[in-house]
This record gives structure tokens, C-alpha cells and sequence, in this order.
């Protein structure tokens, strides 16, 4: 993918569009940035912690994540908004997140002169990991609503995107829990899952001629499991639409998928050090499944998650509604492309009700971002319809209206 963006000649106008607005996205993190930086939030932050333990790591030293690096209060000295529950610590494991989380988080300490940058530049600097997966994250989301709906579905889905309060917070937030690599890889097992078994029908040699796509994936599932343990759910889902998408050769799709399984695990192997002890204490002491029946039975759970979706889009207030009358209403919208997306979605929001004492946003991001896939491909087929010029004057009004309130509510801080 990135090396047709790059290409001169398909960087055309509905990439300069796409990078614009990944632009005004990335500028409206570093503004946020630059706010928390004026109200001195980041020493006393979760961000401080990770990078610490990472940075920990990265030298030989405690492995993050571990008893050696979680002490008392589940912290190091170092003030952390962890202490007021960001973290469930079991013996002293994380239970949430293996060792790859805290060292991507410390990556800008490993550059050279890192001990001596400028004291306004270290703020931006730590918040570079989590920025660089959120325009991946928005790239990637384009590059699929694009392919799968034109360009209005490639618009309308970065449009959300890009001016979601809850992504822009997630990604600059130093009080946020850094979900962003974890999201990134969560659509990229589903979507390169999909891109993969299409292949499937050419009668090719099935391992050699896909190993790129079979390293995207083990990546893919990497970032995803190694960002948060419970999102291994993903990793198994994948199979069987895999086996939807080309049932005339199960056995392929099921090599691909074992793989790129394999390459995921190489990888949180090394993010433990190549330790199998650790490693396998890890895996013991994480939690895999977060499910508490009770949760389903509580109104206030599911007002809590229509609450998170409309603030972490508004503009989904009005085009979700849309989006469903028209999927369930007209059998011409209900084809593969817009079902997998709100089945995903779905599938997020029980997540979300399932573990109600989480103490992250994955969930409640994974249910918002498949969401602009959904309401992308709907309204890319409305706009094909002979109410077109309507839609078209109703959507970029709410998507326009949207972007103007969320710029001014961030230069209000």
C-alpha cells in the first residue's frame, strides 16, 4: 500500500485530498499537545509511565510489565495516573498488555541527542508514537473505504475520522491509555484477513506468492494482541470470514492464518526478550476475556455506550441512524462490504458491555472507528441513488459543521 501512495504517478488528487486532511488531523494533535504542555500534565501522566518502563527495558534493565518493573501502587516512583486504576496487576503482571506496548512507547528515547533535546521538544516527542499510528491508523482507513466504496466512501470515512474528538484525544491525550497501536492493528487483521483470502482463488502457491500480506497480518495480530491481550478475540474471528471470503480453498486460507500467528508470536516473543519463562508467565497471568454477564442486564451500560460513540463523533448522531434505516430497508446496501464492518462493529460494542471495569477505551474506540467504515460505504451508495444532490448537500454540511466545532473547540483550550 505505501508504496502506491508513493508512487508519482497514482499521488493524484484524491491522495493530496487524503494527505491534507491526515494533515489538519496531525496539526490538531500537536495543538492538543501543545495545551498539555502549557498545563504541565505530562510528567504526572500514563504516557510518563509507559516510557519509563519501556525506556527500562530498551537498556537491559526490568522487563516492563513484570513483576520486576510493577512494584507497589503498580508503578515505579514514577507519578502515574496508573495508580488510579489504568492498570490491573496480577502477582505483578500486567494483565492487560504485554511488554511491546510499553517499548513502542519509549522508541523516541532510543534517537540520538534524545537526552538533550530542547525541553518544549520532549512533550512531542513522546507523543510520536501514538501520532504515527493514528495517521496510520486514518491512511489505512481511507486506503480501505476507498477501494471498497470509491472515492466519496475514502472521503466521508477520513472526513470522521480526522475531526473525531475520541481519536484525537486518544492520540495526543498524555492522560489516555495509548490505545492507538492497538486500534491500527485491530483493522489491519481484519481487512488485510480479507484482502488475503481474496488471493485465495488465483492457483497460486499460497505461502510464497502472499508472504507479504502474511507478515502485514502477523503484524497485524502483534500490534493488536501485544497492545491489549483481549483483543485476541480478532485473531479468531478473522478465520472464519477468511473462510467466507473463499470457501473453495479452506486449507489455504487456515495456512495463511496459522503464519501469520506464527510471525505474531516471533514478534511478542521478542518484545519479551526471548525469555520463554517470562513469556510464559506472561501469558498465564493475562486476560484474555473480559466478560462480566451482569453488565448486559444494566441500562446504564448501554446508554454509557451510545453516550461514547455520539461524543466521540457527533456527527454520527445523525448519519448512524441514517445509515442503519438504509442498510436494513434496502437490499441493495446489504452486501459484504458494508455487512463485515457493523458486524465488527457490533461485535465491538458487546465487547465494550462485556467488561465493564476495563480500564482502557479499545473497545469503545474499535466500536467508533468500523463505524466510519459502515456509515462510508452506506452513504457512498446513497450518493450513487437519484437523491444524490440531497445527500451530498446533508452529509458534507454535517461532516463541514462537524470539523469547523471541533477546530474551535480545541483552540478554546
Amino acid at each position: 500500500m505505501l508504496r502506491r501512495v508513493l508512487d508519482s504517478a497514482a499521488f493524484r488528487g484524491p491522495q493530496i485530498a487524503a494527505a491534507g486532511l491526515l494533515l489538519i488531523y496531525l496539526l490538531q494533535c500537536v495543538w492538543l499537545v501543545h495545551v498539555q504542555v502549557k498545563q504541565a500534565l505530562l510528567p504526572d501522566s500514563d504516557q510518563a509511565l509507559r516510557m519509563y518502563q519501556g525506556i527500562e527495558q530498551w537498556k537491559g534493565g526490568a522487563m516492563a510489565g513484570t513483576p520486576e518493573s510493577l512494584r507497589a501502587e503498580a508503578a515505579t516512583g514514577v507519578p502515574s495516573a496508573g495508580r488510579a486504576g489504568h492498570l490491573r496487576v496480577l502477582d505483578g503482571f500486567d494483565q492487560d498488555r504485554s511488554p511491546l506496548y510499553y517499548l513502542l512507547a519509549a522508541v523516541p528515547l532510543l534517537l540520538p541527542f534524545s537526552s538533550r533535546w530542547p525541553e518544549w521538544l520532549g512533550p512531542f516527542a513522546a507523543a510520536a508514537p501514538q501520532m504515527f499510528f493514528g495517521v496510520m491508523l486514518g491512511a489505512s482507513l481511507w486506503y480501505v473505504a476507498r477501494r471498497l466504496y470509491g472515492n466519496a466512501g475514502g472521503y466521508i470515512a477520513l472526513a470522521l475520522y480526522c475531526f473525531s474528538p475520541a481519536m484525537i484525544v486518544n492520540t495526543a491525550g498524555v492522560q489516555s491509555v495509548g490505545e492507538m497501536g492497538g486500534l491500527w492493528g485491530s483493522f489491519g487483521i481484519i481487512f488485510t484477513g480479507i484482502a488475503v483470502a481474496h488471493t485465495l482463488y488465483a492457483p497460486r502457491e499460497v505461502l510464497i506468492w502472499n508472504w507479504r500480506r502474511i507478515l502485514l497480518l502477523g503484524l497485524s495480530m502483534a500490534l493488536a494482541v501485544g497492545n491489549q491481550f483481549s483483543l485476541v478475540v480478532l485473531v479468531l474471528i478473522i478465520l472464519p470470514i477468511m473462510f467466507w471470503v473463499a470457501p473453495v480453498r479452506p486449507k489455504a486460507a487456515l495456512a495463511v492464518w496459522t503464519m501469520a500467528i506464527a510471525v505474531a508470536g516471533v514478534i511478542i516473543f521478542a518484545a519479551y526478550s526471548f525469555e520463554p519463562a517470562l513469556l510464559w508467565q506472561g501469558m498465564l497471568h493475562a486476560r484474555w476475556i473480559n466478560f462480566e454477564p451482569a453488565a448486559f442486564s444494566m441500562r446504564i451500560a448501554y446508554g454509557s455506550v451510545v453516550r461514547s460513540i455520539m461524543a466521540g463523533s457527533p456527527p454520527l448522531i445523525l448519519a448512524l441512524p441514517v445509515a442503519l434505516v438504509a442498510y436494513f430497508s434496502w437490499k441493495r446496501a446489504r452486501y459484504f462490504g458494508n455487512t463485515i464492518p457493523l458486524l465488527i462493529a457490533i461485535l465491538f460494542v458487546i465487547l465494550t458491555l462485556s467488561a465493564a471495569r476495563f480500564p482502557g477505551q479499545a473497545f469503545r474506540l474499535g466500536t467508533v472507528m468500523f463505524l466510519f467504515v459502515f456509515v462510508a460505504g452506506l452513504f457512498a451508495d446513497l450518493l450513487e441513488t437519484q437523491h444524490s444532490e440531497l445527500v451530498a448537500a446533508s452529509l458534507w454540511g454535517v461532516l463541514g459543521a462537524s470539523a469547523l466545532w471541533n477546530v474551535w473547540q480545541l483552540l478554546r483550550l
